[in-house]
């Protein structure tokens, strides 16, 4: 059985119109300085722009993207030790979800995933759709964390075609191991594709070890420039797969989803590792320090391997309280808007949040029984 929908699995196209300059530059071997076929407005002055943010940046904005962004997978497979024909480029990583329905799905197809997981996977699923069918959170002490046998079993009854699973996981922060995240890979139903969200990939321990970046059969997994590398703004992301699932993802790709300007910021930074390893070192021990200050106030605070400290709450009405009052305050702190983890807040380890008195209104109702 194909992975893949249908209508693209048994055709050789669609092929992308507009492949790119730079792309085309590459295939006939020699540059096209004289750009006058694009009907770009490269002759725009940009004055307002060169004041406010520099001529770089204008004259990144006159031009269309790298359609392949040759350099950012060019430095990413230096970096991740893969080939550049295992890594596709998007705008972030919400955008190669709505790539991996659009290839893999046909309207009416099943999707498994779990109860409360990261929310715009399931809006994509139903702007495409799909039929979503949700598994319950496994929850215990120092435990939430989305259940791998209860989403192979639900994917192997419901005929599956696509799992979704976060790991680490948003907002729990849970992270299964490889082995583990394997063993639910290989007891998805023929044809069923795991969709793997690893945006907080970079915080594990292991983040930089090769033997982690490897290309898994049967599994995209999915990555962003926008939590380690600070380029939320500028949509980055990008996906590990075989060769044959990327084929299948250009097919319906924007070829110009991703900017020059955020090909060209993805770039520097790769270029610069030290840096978002350092970022990555001082998010990890805010997020250590936070999690110490909420368990003296008396939280349950579940284990976290990314960027923010989840807390469960007695219950949903008594956490929506507390949003709500931080929020009147001005203070954001995300609840989650499914009814299964409404009980649940998340809190960014940023330095903000440990300013004494941020998060006074949380103290005193963990103080009076959370």
């Amino acid at each position: 059985m194909s992975r893949f929908a249908r209508h693209l699995g048994n055709q050789d196209g669609p092929h992308n119109p507009f492949p790119g300059l730079q792309a085309l530059e590459r295939r006939l071997g020699h540059a096209l300085p004289h750009r006058i076929g694009s009907n770009e407005g490269l002759d725009m002055p940009h004055r307002a722009l060169t004041a406010r943010f520099g001529k770089d940046v204008a004259d990144l904005a006159r031009t269309y993207g790298d359609a392949e962004a040759w350099q950012v997978r060019q430095r990413l497979a230096e970096s991740l030790g893969l080939s550049m024909e295992a890594l596709l480029v998007d705008a972030g990583a919400d955008s190669l979800m709505a790539l991996a329905l659009r290839a893999l799905c046909e309207p009416g197809d099943t999707v498994v995933t779990s109860a409360g997981t990261y929310p715009t996977w399931s809006y994509f699923v139903h702007g495409h759709g799909c039929r979503q069918v949700e598994v319950a959170y496994a929850s215990c002490a120092d435990l939430l964390a989305p259940d791998l046998g209860a989403l192979a079993a639900k994917a192997n009854r419901e005929n599956a075609r696509v799992v979704y699973l976060a790991n680490p996981d948003n907002p729990s922060g849970h992270l299964h191991s490889d082995a583990d995240v394997l063993a639910l890979r290989d007891s998805l139903p023929d044809g069923c594709t795991l969709v793997l969200d690893e945006a907080y990939h970079d915080f594990r321990d292991d983040a930089w070890s090769s033997a982690d970046n490897v290309v898994w059969s049967g599994v995209i997994r999915l990555r962003t420039f926008s939590k380690a590398h600070g380029l939320a703004g500028l949509r980055v992301g990008y996906a590990i797969a075989t060769p044959e699932v990327h084929t299948m993802l250009m097919k319906v790709r924007i070829h110009y989803a991703v900017s020059s300007l955020a090909l060209a910021a993805a770039e520097t930074v790769l270029t610069h590792p030290d840096e978002t390893r350092e970022h990555v070192t001082a998010v990890v021990n805010r997020r250590e320090a936070l999690s110490e200050w909420l368990r003296e106030r008396g939280a349950d605070v579940l284990p976290s391997t990314t960027n923010f400290v989840a807390l469960r709450l007695d219950d949903a009405e008594r956490a929506t309280s507390i949003h709500r009052q931080l929020l009147a305050e001005g203070t954001l702190i995300h609840r989650p808007a499914h009814p299964a983890l409404g009980h649940v807040l998340r809190i960014s380890a940023l330095d903000d949040a440990l300013v004494p008195g941020r998060l006074e209104t949380l103290a005193s109702a963990l103080r009076d029984g959370g």
